[in-house]
C-alpha cells in the first residue's frame, strides 16, 4: 500500500515538473522552479528512504512475531501435554490401590 501510495506522488511530482517546465509561470523565474522541482525531488528521496527503513523494520518485526508464533504453538502442545498426563495420573478414590495405578500405567503405555 504505502508503495502504490508513493508511485501516486512520484507521478504527481512528475506531472508537476512537466507542469512547470512547459507552463512558465510570470511569477516565477525558472531559476526559481528549478529550485523548487529541486527541492521537491529530495522530498520525493527523502519519502523513499522512509518507506525503505519503514519496510526494513517491518520485516523484522514480523519476524520476531513468526518466532513468538512458533514458540508460543510449542509451548501450548507441552502445557496441554502435562495437564494431560496430570489429569491421568491423578488416582481416584477408587483407583487408589496398587493393583489399579498397575493397571492405569500399563493403559498408559
Amino acid at each position: 500500500e504505502l508503495e502504490n501510495q508513493l508511485t501516486t506522488k512520484s507521478k504527481t511530482l512528475d506531472e508537476l515538473k512537466q507542469s512547470l517546465a512547459s507552463n512558465g509561470s510570470a511569477e516565477q523565474t525558472p531559476e526559481g522552479q528549478s529550485l523548487r522541482i529541486a527541492e521537491l525531488c529530495e522530498m520525493k528521496d527523502s519519502i523513499v528512504n522512509q518507506v525503505a527503513q519503514l519496510k526494513a523494520s517491518m520485516e523484522s518485526i514480523l519476524e520476531q512475531w513468526r518466532a513468538y508464533d512458533e514458540i508460543y504453538a510449542e509451548v501450548s502442545l507441552m502445557t496441554t501435554r502435562y495437564l494431560y498426563c496430570i489429569d491421568q495420573c491423578k488416582p481416584s478414590g477408587e483407583e487408589a490401590s496398587l493393583e489399579a495405578l498397575k493397571k492405569q500405567v500399563k493403559t498408559l503405555q
